[in-house]
């Protein structure tokens, strides 16, 4: 499967629409994407991975990346609408600690 981001850039709220799967063939898309939104000093990007059903490691390593982005360029990540599964990759590697996650979780499709 593939993946499809939606990118909508308001003033300072950006957010991203992902759907389909995150891993090591998606990933670099998805970091294309993400990273130069958190690079805009004070911006607040929020994704949405309501239509994310699959991710792996990889697509963690783009959000740890996205993350130290955001230290450097004093902008702010959010995650939202994870699907359970998705939210359990989160917890397991202990991330759900340091990444902004939003506590609605979704049921799986």
């Amino acid at each position: 499967m593939n993946l499809s981001i939606e990118v909508n850039e308001q003033e300072v709220t950006k957010s991203l629409k992902l759907a389909g799967e995150i891993d090591a063939y998606t990933a670099p898309k998805l970091k294309e994407a993400l990273l130069p939104l958190v690079k805009n000093r004070q911006a607040t990007v929020i994704v949405d991975l309501e239509d994310v059903n699959y991710m792996d490691s990889t697509g963690l390593g783009v959000f740890i990346s996205a993350l130290k982005a955001t230290k450097e360029f004093e902008s702010e990540l959010k995650l939202v609408s994870l699907q359970d599964r998705v939210r359990r990759l989160f917890e397991i590697t202990g991330l759900d600690n340091i990444i902004n996650i939003d506590s609605t979780v979704r049921g799986g499709k």
